[in-house]
Order: C-alpha cells, then sequence, then structure tokens
C-alpha cells in the first residue's frame, strides 16, 4: 500500500532532448531518446515506414528529387555511384547516360557450360563494376537467346565483372553457353558512365603524406616508404538535381551536365550529356525566375581549367549556351572565402552557396552583370553537399562544428545536443549528411554518419516553431518532403547486406518498419528533492498517456551517486486500462523510461505524478 506520508509530484521535463553536460547536472529536462518527436511539448513516437516500391535500386542513392510532370504523373529521380533512376507509374527506370558507343565485331569468345562473354578491346576504358548495354548482337554458343541485346527499356544491362589489362573485359549473363566459340559476334555495345564509389576514403602511397628521409620525426617517413595518413581525400560519388520545367538536370560531381526529356515518349530515353556544357560541375541549381543553370564550382569558360571557387550559369532560358557573349547573358563569379564550393540551394529571393568556410548569396540583377554575391557570413561553412535545406524562408544549414539559420542574418542555432552529435560524428564521411524537411511537424531533419559507420546511421531533428531537438538511430541516406507525395519520401537499406528501396516515410497510421515492429523510447535526466541532500522513497506513479492500441512501458533508474550503479524498477506494463502502477523504489536521485516495441503501437506522453517522499540522508 501506499505510504501515508508520500505526496504526488508532477514531473514536467522540458521538451527535446538536452544532452550538453550529464545526466545529472541537466535536472528537469529530457535526456535521451530513439524515434521519439515533441509536439506540443509532449513526446510521441515516430509513425513508421513502408517500401514505396518493391524494385531495388542499384547502388546507394546520394539525392532524391520529386517534381509533378505536365501529365501530373508524380516522378521520383535518384542518383546512385551506378546509376541514374527516374521512377514513376510504379516502374524504377533507368536512366544513366551512355558515355560511348562501340561497334564489336569478332572479338566475343564464350566456352561451353559458362554464361561469361570475354571481349577483346583495345584500350577499352572500362572498370570492374562499370555497366554496358547493347542495341544489337549476334553471338552463337546460345541456345537461349543469342541475342542479350535491349529488349524493354533500360535493360538488360550488364556489369563489367572482371578485365585483363587494357584490352580485355568480361561480363556475365543469366544463362550459360551451349559451345565454345573464339572471336565471334557482332555488337553496339554502349558503355554507361562509369561506376565511381561509395566512401570517401585518404590518399595514401609513395607521394603522399610528409616526406623526410633519413629522419624519425613523428609524421614524417624515410625513403621508399608509403604514408600512412594525408590530407588527400578522393570524394564519394555525389549527385545534384533540378527541374527544367518538367525535364530534369543532373550532374554526378565532376562530370558534365546531364539532360533527361519527359517528354521523349512513353517508354523514358535515357538521359544524354550536354556536350555544349561545361566538361566539369560539382553541382548544380536553377534559378527560378531568370531561368539560368547555376553550376557551383567548374571550369572556366573557354578553358578546361577546374576552378572548385568558381560560380558559372548558362544563358537565360537555354542550358545549352554557356559561353558568355554579347547576345549571351553567360557568365560567372569567383567567390573567395574558402577553398571549394560545396553546395548551394534556393531559398527566399536567392541563391545561397555555401564554400568550406562561408556563406554567399547569389542575386539576378539583370544585364550586363546578370548575378552579384554577397558575402552573408565568415566560418559558416557547410559540411557537405546536401547538408542545406529552406523551410519556411528560412534557410537552415549543418556546418563542421555548429548548425545555423539565416534569416536576414546568419546565426548560430542553439542546439542543446550538439556536444553528443559531434563526438560520435564520422567526419571522414561528412560529405554524405543530408538535410531534409519535414513541413508537417515544421522540423529540419539532418541524416548523418556516427562512429565508424560508413553511411548514414543516425538523424537529428531541429523543430523551427517549438525550438527543441531529438536525435535518434536510423537507415536512410536521403530526404524528401512531402510536396509532391502524401507523406516524406527517402531512400537507404536496412542494413550492410540490405538492397537500396524508395520508403514511404511516416504514412498516416503506419507505425511498422516494413511491416516488422519499432523500438521507441524516452528517458529522463536525473532528478532529486532538496538537491540530494535526503534519499527519495518512491511508491506510486499515476501517468499520464494517451495509446492507441497495445501497451508500452515505463520503468525508474535510482542511484545513491551520480557515478554509482543503477538499480531499476520496471518495465511496468502500461496499457489502456492502466490507472495508476504500484512500485517500491528509493534512492537519492532517479529517472524515469517510457518505452515501447509492439507492433503498431502509437503512444504520446503527459505529465507523470510521482508519489515521492524523504527517506533519510543515507
Amino acid at each position: 500500500m501506499p505510504s501515508s506520508s508520500s505526496r504526488l509530484q508532477k514531473l514536467n521535463f522540458l521538451p527535446g532532448f538536452h544532452r550538453e553536460s550529464t545526466q545529472y547536472s541537466e535536472e528537469g529536462k529530457w535526456y535521451d531518446g530513439d524515434r521519439v518527436r515533441f509536439r506540443e511539448g509532449k513526446p510521441e513516437n515516430l509513425r513508421g515506414y513502408q517500401k514505396h516500391s518493391t524494385t531495388a535500386i542499384i547502388g546507394t542513392s546520394r539525392v532524391l528529387h520529386s517534381w509533378i510532370n505536365n501529365s501530373t504523373e508524380k516522378l521520383l529521380a535518384t542518383g546512385t555511384e551506378q546509376r541514374l533512376n527516374i521512377f514513376f507509374s510504379g516502374v524504377n527506370y533507368d536512366v544513366t547516360p551512355i558515355r560511348t558507343v562501340t561497334t564489336l565485331t569478332s572479338v566475343m569468345n564464350v566456352q561451353s557450360g559458362s554464361p561469361i562473354v570475354s571481349v577483346s578491346l583495345t584500350n577499352h576504358g572500362v572498370s570492374v563494376g562499370d555497366w554496358v548495354t547493347f542495341s544489337s548482337t549476334s553471338i552463337p554458343g546460345f541456345s537461349e537467346g543469342t541475342d542479350f541485346a535491349v529488349t524493354a527499356f533500360g535493360g538488360p544491362t550488364y556489369k563489367i565483372t572482371s578485365k585483363s589489362g587494357l584490352n580485355n573485359f568480361a561480363f556475365t549473363l543469366n544463362y550459360t553457353a551451349d559451345s565454345n566459340f573464339t572471336d565471334v559476334g557482332i555488337a553496339t555495345a554502349s558503355f554507361l558512365i562509369p561506376t565511381e564509389q561509395t566512401e570517401s576514403i585518404q590518399g595514401l602511397g609513395y607521394s603522399a603524406g610528409v616526406y623526410n628521409a633519413g629522419t624519425s620525426t613523428t609524421g614524417e617517413r624515410a625513403w621508399n616508404t608509403a604514408a600512412s595518413s594525408s590530407n588527400i581525400i578522393f570524394a564519394a560519388n555525389q549527385w545534384s538535381m533540378d527541374n527544367w520545367g518538367e525535364d530534369l538536370l543532373a550532374v554526378r560531381r565532376g562530370s558534365e551536365l546531364f539532360y533527361w526529356d519527359a517528354d521523349a515518349s512513353i517508354t523514358p530515353e535515357r538521359a544524354t550529356i550536354v556536350a555544349t556544357g561545361p566538361s566539369k560541375i560539382n553541382s548544380i541549381v536553377v534559378s527560378p525566375n531568370d531561368r539560368h543553370v547555376i553550376a557551383l564550382g567548374t571550369n572556366e569558360a573557354g578553358t578546361s581549367i577546374f576552378n572548385p571557387l568558381l560560380v558559372r550559369w548558362s544563358d537565360q532560358e537555354d542550358y545549352t549556351n554557356w559561353q558568355p557573349s554579347i547576345s549571351s547573358t553567360s557568365g560567372e563569379i569567383q567567390l573567395v572565402d574558402g577553398t571549394e564550393i560545396v553546395g548551394g540551394i534556393r531559398s527566399r529571393n536567392a541563391i545561397h552557396i555555401w564554400t568550406d568556410r562561408a556563406m554567399y548569396a547569389l542575386n539576378f540583377v539583370g544585364p550586363p552583370f546578370i548575378f552579384n554575391n554577397t558575402l552573408l557570413g565568415n566560418n559558416a561553412g557547410l559540411i557537405g553537399p546536401h547538408a542545406a535545406v529552406a523551410l519556411e524562408g528560412v534557410t537552415y544549414w549543418m556546418g563542421i562544428n555548429d548548425f545555423f539559420a539565416f534569416n536576414g542574418r546568419v546565426q548560430k542555432l542553439n542546439c542543446t545536443v550538439r556536444r553528443h552529435i559531434y563526438d560520435s560524428f564520422n567526419m571522414s564521411q561528412a560529405d554524405k549528411v543530408y538535410a531534409g524537411t519535414n513541413s508537417e511537424f515544421h522540423e529540419v531533419i539532418w541524416l548523418y554518419p556516427a562512429n565508424d559507420s560508413l553511411e548514414p546511421n543516425r538523424y537529428i531533428i531541429y523543430n523551427t516553431v517549438e525550438n527543441h531537438w531529438v536525435f535518434g538511430t536510423g537507415f536512410f541516406n536521403t530526404f524528401e518532403d512531402r510536396v509532391v507525395f502524401d507523406n516524406t519520401i527517402t531512400n537507404g537499406a536496412v542494413s550492410v547486406a540490405a538492397d537500396n528501396y524508395y520508403w514511404d516515410n511516416e504514412p498516416v497510421s503506419v507505425y511498422t518498419g516494413d511491416g516488422q515492429a519499432l523500438t521507441s523510447y524516452i528517458e529522463s535526466a536525473d532528478f532529486d528533492i532538496e538537491d540530494g541532500d535526503n534519499l527519495m522513497f518512491m511508491d506510486r506513479i499515476i501517468p499520464d498517456y494517451t495509446i492507441n492500441q497495445g501497451s508500452i512501458q515505463f520503468s525508474i533508474d535510482t542511484k545513491q551517486y551520480p557515478s554509482g550503479s543503477t538499480i531499476t524498477k520496471g518495465p511496468f506494463t502500461i496499457n489502456n486500462g492502466t490507472e495508476k502502477i504500484d512500485m517500491r523504489a528509493r534512492g537519492r536521485q532517479a529517472a524515469v523510461r517510457v518505452s515501447s516495441s509492439e507492433s503498431g503501437t502509437s503512444w504520446r506522453w503527459g505529465s507523470i505524478r510521482l508519489a515521492i517522499q524523504p527517506d533519510g540522508g543515507r
């Protein structure tokens, strides 16, 4: 029975997570959790996710873009290290551009019982992992079909599985040969743009790092010794995309500009390379009113010299004309603060551009200058090309050490979990940070890699209206707001070994993850009475909650001292029939935890009342 001297005490913790200090010193606040948000100051679990399409995407997505074409069809585009994909009408189309077309005559070799086709081609220029497709073939040796050319749009495509030197490579069919043939066949082969790496890696070897032969100074190396570290980074594959009307413009970092025509045919054609555009572009933005394509980090006009701080734009209403002239509005501007342009987005009345050190605004001013640039803030660079978004007229971004917003001026956001995020951040993969907006809840989300993860495995969310932060675990690589679809859309693979899919994120009334139960929890900071001068005795809990179905779990952890051992009471099951919980717990400080792991359960936590009385000093 409850003690007659205990009194009910309401515990209202501040919304959001607070991790800038120890769990004890954050008293009166929520301290930890996963898959929860706060709405009107109270925590609730996130909704779940389900596959948008059961067709897997080849590779790891680096960008996600949605729009509606002139026929009111909803489209999704994504780019991976291997493919450029367009998804609509329930079909995922491979629209990866072709880099070269070659006729192969009497150069293919097959062995009986093998699915491998080897090809002799001088200076073929392919690497293992690249893809090839055939518009026509004729090769003996396969009773299941001597023609392995394209029979439907986008395929089949064949991955290069091996190569020998500069003049031989091989690919694999899905059936085997009946006979041996050497130097046979005729085929028109279309090689897709090369496959790139999925990870940012450090450049090592004999020409990297500090060299000082004959010394033993730390960080230096002797003659004929490869470097073990350097400042050279080979960046992972990245994409940027924007619309040109209903059509799509896309750039894979360091490549040419690609154009995909939404009206080419009922069945989409492949994207094409804009041959008259810059030879190398890191990212693009289309200016909304004047319709210029803006290249961020590109080669200077009339040269092949790549300038990582150059902003260059096409002629107005013409993405193919990039040559400045009297009859063209094409031009370029050199930024100065930083070593490279990291990314840019459209925002209110301007294009916002970031280097690794500063933020700029690019504004359309018309002839003769077309655009001018304004430095908005120093020491406010962008951590990755997709780490900035605009929501409700304000621009938000993640920097190297802080989170920022621009609403007329650059300001650091007061992030209550900043140290927790950056202390576990995998800086070697910072390029993969992906920002998104969830306008339904006035949220900005950043997906980021933590600890030794090579892909984003955590998220941090900032509620721009209620001004609080939460974090958690996940597997999404990209995030697209519900502008086109009824829910946010993402890409990702649930595990390292799993395939990459499009996902409907937080559909209404869905509280499972691809049909499986999802775990969510929230835990408070420690609390005490009389600054811990007296121990607490707790014997009754009156919970305040809403549950749609199933149950949630409640537990309370007590300690004698902040660094002491923890005693857990519970977990106690709470369902729609639970009015109170009788229990006995004693400690100098305590923390509460609410969790759920049942399939389909939606919960919202209100104000807990806890019966507490002093229980002596020791």
